[in-house]
């Protein structure tokens, strides 16, 4: 089995942070990824845990998982 992870980082070092708009794009991105990736049209809201937020010192990470059968 391969696994991947795809994500999208957003800078937000302090003492700014990061903007929305810079949030909302690279969410919006992501999103239609997943979208992609599994077939969702989006008229179809996604599950609550399709995408994952994860913050350090200095970025906001976006991400997903896959997973396919290599054998």
């Amino acid at each position: 089995m391969t696994r991947t992870i795809r994500r999208w980082i957003v800078p937000a070092a302090e003492p700014w942070g990061a903007a929305a708009a810079e949030i909302g794009k690279a969410w919006a991105v992501a999103e239609l990824a997943y979208r992609e990736h599994h077939g969702i049209p989006e008229d179809r809201p996604l599950h609550d845990d399709a995408l994952r937020f994860h913050v350090s010192d200095d970025e906001i990470v976006i991400e997903f998982l896959t997973e396919a059968n290599t054998a």
